[in-house]
């Protein structure tokens, strides 16, 4: 391939990529902040933005509380700044604070009760998990979900499934206690464990059969970028023998919780292997990433796939933010935390180093996401 096709087709892809990840994106931020807008709200704190980016507002609006709604100029996030914050982060601004009237006190975010503050922070993640069981719930009801049986139809051999024991026929039940309803459910779990021994139980000719495999790491390459994953070698039944089946409402929404803590758990379990060096930190992803699969996701899968993405994000976001890192909503909680113990708020030093920190912890982090982006973004050229 040549210079300018290579360029020509990256930026058609680019372009392409802009609107569905500003579409996804901007349904994510807007809900987050919405939680916190509402309870903040509903805690009598007076609201003086509800921003959709940063930077130079493009558009916006006052609405008859004083509230200045805008859109701006940089699509990678968004802020509410409450009455009492130096600005949307919501660090105090102590001058300001000195000099208030006790109307201005009253409705002012930094003099509220700690339970107020801790309800108007969180606020926002609870508002993406909401978001995701919602998402998640109404694609089941409306939609129902195609299942094929957790049968075993052939085996891989010299795979792992092989040395384990499996054998054609067996019909998985249970992993790690885990009841398994279909074949997808078992391929997630496997998927996800590369390397981690899981218990099973198949029924084998009528009878329990406990059987311990280990999925070994296999790296696949995708048009979403390179992924290493667990692989049993089981080879699922024909499609054939999948069925639709359709959920009530309330159905729908337990299936759209356990979807959603399936997606908090696999989190969980990708950054405690990075963390003890069985993973590798080079699938971590940034807007550059997020943008691409947005991409691939609208081209291939239409507004349907798009609608899954906006849940897997809204959960990733809302999780990030309970990070205990000063800046992210979690910092805010755990200063909560201190001031509960202590009896009084860190001082004012002590806050402004620790957003220090958090900013450069953040900053630090994107950078290498967006490094990774780019890595993922020169092998797919190379591949094309």
């Amino acid at each position: 391939m040549d210079f300018l096709t290579a360029m020509g087709g990256t930026a058609t892809g680019f372009f392409g990529a802009v609107i569905p990840f500003l579409f996804v994106l901007t349904v994510v931020v807007f809900v987050h902040e919405m939680g916190h807008f509402l309870v903040g709200r509903w805690c009598g704190v007076g609201v003086h933005a509800f921003s959709i980016g940063f930077g130079p507002e493009l558009v916006g609006f006052n609405d008859r509380h004083g509230t200045r709604w805008k859109l701006c100029a940089i699509p990678l996030g968004g802020y509410v700044k409450f009455h009492g914050d130096a600005n949307g982060a919501s660090i105090p601004d102590a001058d300001t604070i000195a000099r208030m009237t006790p109307q201005e006190r009253a409705i002012s975010f930094p003099t509220q009760s700690v339970a107020k503050r801790a309800a108007i922070v969180v606020a926002g993640p609870v508002a993406n998990f909401i978001l995701a069981i919602l998402l998640f719930a109404g694609a089941i009801w409306l939609g129902g979900r195609l299942e094929l049986p957790a049968r075993v139809s052939a085996i891989d051999p010299s795979s792992a499934a092989a040395q384990a024991g499996f054998q054609t026929g067996d019909l998985v039940k249970s992993i790690d206690g885990e009841p398994i309803p279909d074949f997808n459910t078992m391929y997630r779990i496997v998927t996800g464990s590369a390397g981690t021994p899981l218990n099973f139980v198949v029924e084998r000719a009528g009878a329990d059969v406990p059987i311990v495999a280990t999925p070994s790491v296999y790296e696949e390459s995708t048009k979403f970028g390179r992924h290493r994953i667990g692989r049993l070698g089981i080879r699922s039944p024909a499609a054939s023998e999948a069925k639709l089946v359709t959920y009530g409402p309330v159905a729908s929404l337990g299936l759209g919780v356990h979807e959603t803590v399936f997606v908090v758990e696999r989190t969980f379990s990708y950054l405690g292997k990075l963390v003890t060096g069985r993973e590798s930190a080079d699938q971590l992803s940034g807007p550059i990433g997020i943008a691409r699969v947005s991409g691939e996701v609208a081209k291939v899968g239409g507004i349907g796939a798009l609608i899954g993405l906006i849940a897997l994000l809204s959960v990733s976001i809302g999780l990030l933010n309970l990070f205990p890192v000063p800046l992210l909503d979690g910092g805010h909680l755990l200063f909560y935390a201190f001031e509960v113990v202590r009896g009084r708020p860190l001082s004012e030093r002590a806050q402004e180093i620790g957003f220090r920190v958090g900013l450069a912890l953040v900053l630090v982090l994107m950078i290498f996401a967006a490094w990774n982006d780019i890595l993922n973004l020169g092998a797919s050229w190379r591949a094309t």
